[in-house]
């Protein structure tokens, strides 16, 4: 999807881990696209959803501006590895054992990936010498996919993946806070920050090597069903204003939507925007973190605050 919205920097977070052997896993980006350019997101479409094909699963941050080193130290890149290639989500660090993200973002044409790379604390995920950044493998075996997810209604679009070794927490690379079971808030009105490495412009199909972001309001799901419709918008969804045209787009998929309340909340994992562009103007869907706690709980070493 597409960020709408531009991004206000935060404070500058200082270096403090080292280089470990993670970082030398050899990443050939030649051969990593978009999890949104493979095909087997609507191979499944019924009849009566074909009016919706011209939705587009997230893309990358169009029309945001690039983060400082350390802003999102949740934020990840995740590449998974399918029989057509690799594919280019994010992902957020909840525990230093688990990613959450989109479960488009690890189930391809012929099922679950087989497994892949999960790179914490990159500013530029490409630089395999920077000193911050881990790049930790996962299995399989560590995905976990929501039973209900349909790629066909794009419901239930969540997933965990376990860490094939444990992530160290520093300065760069620190678990996102989750919604505690008492809060009960919409969110509607607070500001939305969306972050990742996908596209930064329609006209240009690049992912952005660099972490972007943008701030926009987040809608109540009855102004976003105002754009889209109560058939794909539905409580398990949150939504993000695109006014003028700051939105995720492809490679941002599975990546966080956060408010600040006391410190970053994440409360939208990216799931899916207008494919009429992501500057468009459509509000960008997300699944509602919320509204899968029991889930997340039961798929992950995370536990919820009451």
């Amino acid at each position: 999807m597409k960020i709408a919205g531009a991004f206000v920097f935060v404070g500058l977070v200082a270096l403090c881990c080292a280089l470990t052997s993670a970082n030398q896993v050899d990443i050939d980006w030649s051969q990593v696209k978009p999890i949104d350019e493979f095909d087997h997101y609507w191979q499944r479409l019924p009849a009566e959803w074909q009016i919706y094909r011209t939705l587009q699963p997230n893309r990358r941050i169009v029309n945001g501006v690039e983060a400082l080193p350390g802003q999102f130290p949740y934020q990840i890149a995740l590449l998974s590895n399918f029989g057509t290639g690799t594919g280019l989500c994010g992902g957020t660090v909840i525990t230093n054992n688990y990613i959450l993200t989109a479960a488009h973002c690890v189930v391809g044409a012929t099922g679950v990936a087989t497994g892949g790379t999960a790179i914490l604390g990159a500013h530029d995920r490409t630089n395999a010498n920077e000193p911050t950044q881990q790049r930790i493998s996962f299995t399989q075996a560590g995905i976990s996919v929501h039973p209900g997810y349909d790629s066909s209604t794009i419901r239930n679009d969540i997933a965990t993946v376990r860490l094939s070794t444990p992530a160290v927490f520093n300065a760069r690379v620190q678990p996102v806070q989750l919604p505690a079971r008492s809060d009960s808030r919409t969110y509607a009105g607070m500001e939305g920050t969306a972050s990742g490495f996908g596209r930064t412009s329609d006209a240009q199909p690049a992912t952005s090597p660099v972490v972007m972001f943008t701030r926009n309001p987040v809608l109540s799901n009855a102004q976003c069903n105002s754009f889209w419709s109560t058939a794909l918008v539905q409580a398990q969804n949150i939504c993000l204003d695109a006014s003028g045209g700051r939105s995720p787009c492809n490679g941002d998929s599975g990546g966080p939507l956060t408010v600040q309340d006391n410190g970053s909340l994440e409360v939208g994992i990216a799931s899916f925007v207008s494919a009429q562009g992501c500057a468009s103007g459509a509000p960008s869907v997300w699944v509602r973190v919320s509204f899968f706690r029991d889930w997340i709980e039961q798929n992950s070493d995370f536990v919820f605050r009451a």
